[in-house]
């Protein structure tokens, strides 16, 4: 049998890889014309639909899911924040999210709010569930070193995520707690009013933009996200933490963090404050 962990490694790799659809065991040549008896015969049934992988099942679900009592009162709270320091105050006091009873403690944010540049990841991990803070493991030593090469740190930027509170086992929030968490996101970016967002991961990207799109095929182009009836540039790209796994792939995010620091230059915000 093979092993088990080798196996649930293999399929983390493929959900932040991007993974977004399965494929049949046999090609289907879409270009071929129908068998003379399905011409003649009642049309067909159309065939099953392919089960897709989570990412995409959480995509779709986030552009469909009714809202529920937790995501309406986090919309509630989160309006009502006029700062952002008001705003950590409502996520730390917010019950809506079962995260919350399972987590260390309440992982908000870390940097220079009303910076520039906001980056925007996933969900804490095991360190930030334990010190507070976004992006302090491996994967943020990382993060540091990338934004270090560029001639920034966390005194001239803003480091935030998605979800507040860390899964059990780091494993992919479910489309609650995604609910859950969004309002307070959106509007974490409002009231920072940074001049770029850096959206870092499969599930960052997906959650902010509301698109079935797997990492791989957004990352490194720019997306004009909706802020305050205008928009804000937001790049999408690889999480640190696959990097680590993935390094072959550093050379793109290189790429796509270049293309920060020149959208940063056109909008008057280099050298950024607090250098």
């Amino acid at each position: 049998m093979p092993d088990r962990d080798a196996l649930l490694a293999a399929l983390r790799f493929q959900l932040e890889a991007g993974a977004d659809a399965c494929i049949a065991d046999q090609p289907i040549d879409r270009f071929a014309a129908p068998p003379l008896a399905q011409i003649a015969g009642p049309p067909a049934a159309p065939p099953p639909e392919p089960a897709r992988s989570r990412p995409a099942a959480i995509a779709s679900a986030l552009a469909l899911a009714p809202t529920g009592s937790a995501a309406e009162g986090a919309m509630a709270s989160a309006a009502a924040c006029r700062t952002i320091e008001e705003l950590r105050a409502a996520v730390e006091a917010f019950d809506g999210c079962p995260l919350k009873d399972t987590a260390s403690r309440t992982v908000f944010a870390d940097g220079r709010p009303g910076s520039a540049l906001l980056i925007m990841g996933e969900a804490p991990g095991r360190e930030e569930d334990r010190l507070g803070l976004p992006f302090v493991g491996e994967s943020g030593k990382l993060l540091d070193r990338m934004l270090a090469a560029i001639g920034l740190d966390r005194r001239n930027v803003f480091i935030s995520n998605v979800i507040y509170w860390r899964p059990p086992g780091n494993r992919t929030p479910s489309q609650e707690e995604i609910m859950a968490c969004l309002p307070f996101a959106r509007r974490l970016i409002e009231l920072s009013r940074p001049k770029v967002v850096l959206a870092l991961g499969n599930a960052a990207v997906q959650t902010l933009l509301r698109r079935p799109e797997g990492i791989t095929r957004l990352r490194g182009r720019w997306v004009d996200y909706p802020l305050d009836g205008g928009t804000v540039p937001l790049m999408p790209s690889f999480h640190p933490a696959f990097l680590l796994r993935q390094p072959g792939l550093k050379r793109e995010s290189w790429r796509d963090v270049l293309a920060v620091r020149a959208r940063l230059a056109e909008a008057g915000a280099w050298p950024p404050e607090g250098s």
